[in-house]
């Protein structure tokens, strides 16, 4: 069976640019959520920094993962986006949690 791969990415704006970004970011919704194996795609503002925003993705393997890592609408995305971000994006992949033996 497939593990499960949950991704969080976290992207900063450059100042006065926020709203650029989450116009960007909102582009990658429908497009990712298409792909084979994408089991949720969600867009999040970080209440604490207006110009931080959270992505997180759910796939159903690590093969659909790194699929869509490959995929040509991310790397458009990201050639728009980097002229938007103070910094590259931080990425967070975790997997499922084993379930506790008796």
């Amino acid at each position: 069976m497939a593990q499960r791969i949950t991704a969080i990415a976290r992207l900063r704006a450059k100042a006065g640019r926020e709203t650029q970004m989450r116009e960007q970011a909102r582009t990658m919704v429908a497009p990712s959520l298409a792909e084979p194996g994408c089991l949720s795609y969600r867009n999040y503002l970080d209440p604490e920094d207006p110009r931080v925003l959270v992505v997180v993705e759910e796939w159903e393997s690590r093969e659909a993962f790194e699929a869509h890592l490959a995929s040509p609408h991310l790397a458009a995305s990201l050639g728009r986006t980097a002229e938007l971000l103070d910094g590259p994006p931080e990425l967070r992949v975790l997997t499922d949690a084993p379930e506790p033996q008796p």
